[in-house]
């Protein structure tokens, strides 16, 4: 299973643990995800989304049909 947000977009990027004597070794970030469950009044159903916590305030503050229709066109979902 894939570790990207269907809303905005975010997916694993790569960096490096640094340590005291400032040796490098790779490491990878993941974004925070939870798979929720969403009630789309466009479409009449429930629709199941691996979302960021970014995603969560993104639907929040502009809804989740109209999150919904952007994330479509940008082609996370």
């Amino acid at each position: 299973m894939s570790k990207v947000c269907q809303i905005t977009g975010k997916k694993v990027i790569v960096g490096h643990h640094v340590s005291h004597s400032n040796v490098k070794t790779k490491r990878t970030f993941s974004p925070n995800l939870f798979k929720k469950k969403f009630y789309s009044v466009a479409e009449d159903k429930f629709i199941t989304l691996k979302v960021s916590a970014s995603g969560l305030r993104n639907i929040n503050k502009n809804g989740f049909d109209a999150a919904y229709k952007k994330a479509k066109e940008k082609g996370f979902v």
